[in-house]
């Protein structure tokens, strides 16, 4: 379904299924050999989400190598992808905590498992903002499976596009103290006068010596719906009713990272393929099906 105005969702539909294929692929990657990662909640959610495909997957009843032969070496590199992602973010969070910073947040959080696995320096709060429905759903799966937060976790139930920043200060995030801010695989569902506006927010709450981390995503500037679709085919194979080139925003937008260094913000990026080799995986083999062109990770710090 293609996106429009106030649109809403679940984890099941639209972007909330980005969101649980997302998780299905850190799940993967917690079981490779590589052990970048290690997310233990990541598949009890997919399961919990309940889209047959993405549960077969997890539990390892699909291979993709026989469903779409001509798709494995992508979905490889995908795989690995998620794993070299993941990481980045991860160690972004640990190092704030090494850095002093108190006080984290995950924008569209979605099934992101980082409250309850990473191991938060002592007095952190970690926010999560997220659509009502999504934050309710993780909140009462994972405490059905037991889980535990690592730090005091506080959710923040409201759609990016109302006034998020008066929620967050109403749950007792305090702009005048350092905030690691984290805006994971969240901008391509954004227009780009949206995410101006994300950043905007972030800047205004944000107190010297705080951090930030997102991606730059340049195949946006250039994408080719129909080449995206191609690329994609496996979904209907898996009978995915998923139309991810319906899903995003594409066309010009600014960088993070220009957007912010503007601000006064000291910003840092990490081409995608760096990544791979900084955590010892072997390049990645897109293709023709590299719709979305050398991701940049991004990082920086308000003086």
């Amino acid at each position: 379904m293609a996106r429009s105005e106030g649109d809403s969702w679940d984890l099941a539909s639209s972007v909330g299924a980005t969101a649980t294929m997302v998780a299905v692929g850190r799940a993967i990657a917690s079981a490779e050999e590589h052990g970048l990662i290690d997310d233990p909640w990541a598949a009890p959610l997919v399961r919990a989400v309940g889209i047959e495909a993405f549960t077969m997957m997890v539990d390892g009843k699909i291979d993709i190598a026989e469903v779409a032969p001509e798709a494995a070496a992508q979905v490889k590199s995908n795989i690995d992808e998620m794993a070299v992602r993941t990481r980045f973010f991860d160690d972004y969070f640990i190092a704030a905590g090494e850095s002093g910073i108190r006080q984290a947040v995950i924008l569209a959080a979605g099934l992101d498992s980082r409250a309850y696995r990473l191991p938060w320096a002592d007095g952190t709060v970690v926010y999560e903002v997220d659509q009502p429905d999504v934050v309710e759903f993780k909140t009462r799966t994972l405490a059905d499976l037991g889980a535990s937060p690592t730090a005091e976790r506080r959710t923040v139930p409201i759609d990016l596009r109302e006034d998020w920043p008066t929620a967050m200060r109403a749950a007792g995030l305090d702009p005048n103290r350092p905030t690691a801010w984290c805006a994971e695989g969240l901008l391509i569902y954004l227009p780009p006068e949206a995410q101006d506006r994300l950043f905007d927010n972030i800047h205004a709450l944000s107190a010297p010596g705080s951090t930030v981390a997102t991606e730059f995503v340049p195949g946006l500037r250039d994408f080719d719906p129909e080449q995206a679709r191609a690329s994609t085919d496996a979904f209907t194979r898996l009978g995915l009713d998923m139309d991810m080139p319906s899903l995003i925003y594409h066309g010009e937008r600014q960088s993070a990272a220009d957007y912010l260094a503007g601000k006064g913000w000291q910003m840092t990026g990490v081409p995608r393929t760096e990544l791979f080799a900084r955590y010892g995986l072997p390049r990645p083999e897109f293709g023709d099906r590299d719709v979305l062109g050398e991701i940049v990770y991004l990082s920086g710090t308000l003086p």
